[in-house]
């Protein structure tokens, strides 16, 4: 087990690659202290301890940062891998499916999630890339009909890498949902995914983590979009 103190995490609550991580942490019954930072004034410990991207989440085990949410996960897994159930597969070949498909989503769904929240410029660059995260999501259904065998998740009867990586979007799944009136995850479309959001969110390691409120999330949006605009001047 980690002693106390010796995990810190610096993040932004609605931050889907902060949100991966402490979901790993609780998964794994890891206490750490959660440091908020704030994106309009970044801590000096931040900035130190990630110099290259100056980005969270950052995770301070013992005073030693480590950065990026997949390479934090994997080093969690790695270093506590007696504790707790393991995120990757212990066969070589199904952990590297999982390394797979999760870099598929950052890739692509969380491409798209980019542009749809912080770059597009017009409606229909919106919509563009609402389209290539539907179409992300539906290829993601038969990943998860293929890895999870018929099983609650994408890492088989618990979360596992996948799982993680995917969930982390959901806070924002739900504001998109609000601002283009339609569900990305659309039980119509993608009825295995939906199903695995439920069971996601309602798993323990993600509540209090994984943010329900979309109009919360848009107020920080319009803070962060407004903060961003200001920079740029």
């Amino acid at each position: 087990m980690a002693g106390s103190g010796e995990l810190k995490l610096l993040g932004v609550w609605t931050s889907p690659y902060v949100i991966r991580v402490r979901v790993v942490l609780n998964l794994k019954s890891l206490p750490y202290e959660y440091v908020e930072e704030n994106l309009g004034s970044k801590s000096a410990l931040l900035l130190g301890s990630n110099p290259v991207h100056k980005s969270v989440p950052v995770l301070l085990h013992g005073g030693r940062p480590v950065n990026e949410s997949q390479v934090i996960v994997q080093y969690i897994d790695e270093v506590w891998a007696g504790t707790g159930p393991s995120v990757l597969p212990a066969d070589p070949y199904e952990r590297a499916v999982a390394r797979f498909w999760a870099a598929y989503v950052d890739d692509k769904v969380g491409s798209a999630w980019q542009v749809m929240l912080f770059t597009c410029k017009t409606e229909e660059e919106r919509a563009e890339a609402v389209s290539r995260a539907l179409a992300a999501l539906e290829t993601l259904e038969g990943a998860l009909a293929e890895c999870s065998k018929g099983k609650p998740f994408f890492g088989g009867d618990g979360i596992g890498f996948v799982d993680v990586v995917l969930g982390g979007y959901l806070g924002w799944f739900g504001a998109v949902d609000k601002m283009i009136g339609r569900r990305l995850i659309d039980p119509a479309r993608t009825p295995l995914l939906a199903k695995w959001e439920e069971r996601f969110r309602a798993a323990e390691p993600a509540k209090g983590v994984v943010p329900d409120d979309a109009d919360k999330m848009l107020d920080f949006l319009r803070t962060l979009l407004a903060w961003n605009a200001s920079k740029s001047k």
